[in-house]
């Protein structure tokens, strides 16, 4: 259930109640793909830092280790360690990534797997069975992410199709939140809003899915090549034709910048691999923008990586040491920066809520892309 506790223009800041705990938004969720934040962060550190939701992939966890071993170890929050809200994605973003491995049918897509070529059939109703032996709190309708640019036509039958799924998905997710072996029986659907960079498609589905009665609605299909100004267009586009008593998620964004454009349209959820990708190649946030700790004017600096964080890497370690660290090749170095960066994120979550709840949001957006210089 999302409750909005308070509106300014189209910024919102609320509560999702879920079966694992209350989500405050706006939020950031961190990203582990195999169910661990790649750079050696485990489930208590993602405690310490703030966050409030993990994300995990579907597709991913089916191969490795397979669903079933995780059902059978009691679920993904028991396996991992998690007590608080996951997140997993349907695989309908492999269905973009891995397009030179698969094919799109009517009842679902066929793969090549990544690893070792074995032929995998993922549908809609796949999709809601392995979520549901993970035991995720929200789980992700299967679609279709549509590359960018694509022409109409195949932008609106992809569509068509991903509306299709997403009433196959709410069918086998009732049917399997029904069952008695079922880890969590009251596990959400949220469903994603597709169109490309077409706004009257993306308006259309909106509206179409808005009926559906879902736990939350994404945005997906951006980031994927167009530019910040044609996502912030689609996102103005489509905000106002989703559910407002739901929860909105803006899928794979992004950068902080992009991430305040959203809040300013009404976005709630966000996530992104970049602030764990970027830490584990010494590149780190700070509040006046990013850094690269590989910069040999970093050998000498006894400061932490940001002055004034407090997270656990800048109140105990400095730029030298962990330069340091990258270029002795030790895995410390990744795990500091990836605990920094997430830090990051977590906490700018904290201070837009801090900001909305103290109706301050817009003069704090325009103070930080100062401050960042737009880099961020």
């Amino acid at each position: 259930m999302y409750k909005l506790k308070k509106r300014c223009g189209k910024t919102r800041r609320g509560e999702f109640v879920t079966p694992h705990g209350t989500i405050q938004t706006p939020v950031f969720m961190n990203v582990g793909t195999l169910a661990a934040i790649k750079g050696a962060v485990s489930s208590m550190d993602l405690k310490e830092i703030g966050c409030q939701v993990e994300l995990s992939n579907t597709y991913h966890l089916h191969l490795r280790p397979g669903d079933n071993v995780i059902k059978k170890m009691g679920g993904l929050h028991k396996f991992m360690n998690w007590d608080r809200p996951i997140l997993t994605d349907s695989g309908g973003f492999q269905v973009f990534s891995l397009s030179g491995i698969r094919k799109i049918k009517e009842e679902g897509v066929y793969f090549n797997s990544h690893i070792d070529g074995k032929k995998i059939f993922m549908g809609p109703e796949e999709s809601m069975q392995i979520q549901s032996n993970i035991g995720s709190t929200i789980a992700m309708a299967f679609d279709e992410c549509i590359p960018n640019p694509s022409t109409r036509e195949y932008v609106e039958n992809s569509v068509s199709r991903t509306t299709r799924w997403l009433k196959r998905c709410k069918i086998e997710l009732n049917r399997l939140n029904s069952l008695p072996d079922t880890i969590n029986n009251k596990q959400m659907l949220f469903g994603i809003n597709q169109g490309g960079t077409y706004e009257d498609i993306r308006i259309e589905h909106a509206k179409v899915i808005a009926k559906m009665d879902l736990d939350g609605y994404a945005i997906g299909g951006l980031a994927v090549g167009e530019t910040h100004d044609e996502m912030y267009r689609i996102i103005d586009a489509v905000v106002p034709y989703l559910p407002q008593e739901k929860p909105i998620y803006l899928m794979g964004v992004g950068l902080p910048s992009n991430i305040l454009e959203a809040v300013d349209r009404g976005v709630d959820f966000f996530d992104c691999v970049l602030p764990a990708r970027n830490g584990r190649h010494g590149h780190v946030f700070t509040k006046d923008g990013k850094i690269n700790l590989m910069n040999a004017k970093f050998e000498l600096d006894s400061k932490p990586i940001d002055e004034g964080c407090q997270c656990p890497t800048c109140k105990n370690y400095s730029r030298a040491y962990i330069r340091h660290l990258f270029k002795a090749k030790e895995m410390l170095a990744m795990r500091l920066c990836v605990l920094h960066n997430l830090y990051f994120y977590n906490n700018l979550m904290q201070e837009i809520r801090e900001a909305i709840d103290g109706d301050y949001f817009k003069e704090y957006k325009v103070t930080k892309l100062k401050e960042w210089g737009n880099r961020a």
